[in-house]
């Protein structure tokens, strides 16, 4: 997939760097490509729940992030992105050093565009 902006990577990771949560998280980007994007994000004691897995919410938020930069890479210079929706399943504990979410642009469209993240864990 091509990017209208020649100059997209520039772009997310500037608008990465602006959200608040992510740095709170220690979450980074990894990866920026053409509809493609991976954050990373170290465990620590902060993001965990009770019994040592990392907090549910904490793997939503950087699929969260994850998604909307990968569907923001193939936007026009001058856009903007805000989820609308997303659901997730999760299928096992999240627990290892770190989590990868991976997002992947699925569909893009004039309005609306429709990712996929798989969020797993690094042991």
């Amino acid at each position: 997939m091509p990017a209208p902006d020649s100059d997209f990577r520039r772009r997310v990771a500037d608008s990465f760097a602006r959200q608040g949560a992510m740095a709170h998280l220690g979450a980074e980007l990894t990866l920026v490509e053409p509809g493609a994007v991976d954050i990373r994000l170290p465990f620590r004691p902060e993001v965990a729940q009770q019994h040592g897995f990392f907090h549910g919410g904490v793997v939503a938020t950087i699929g969260d992030s994850a998604g909307g930069y990968a569907g923001y890479s193939l936007m026009p210079a001058g856009s903007s992105v805000l989820t609308v929706e997303y659901k997730i399943n999760m299928v096992a504990p999240a627990k290892g050093e770190a989590l990868v979410a991976r997002g992947k642009v699925v569909k893009a469209g004039r309005t609306l565009t429709v990712c996929t993240v798989e969020v797993f864990a690094l042991d």
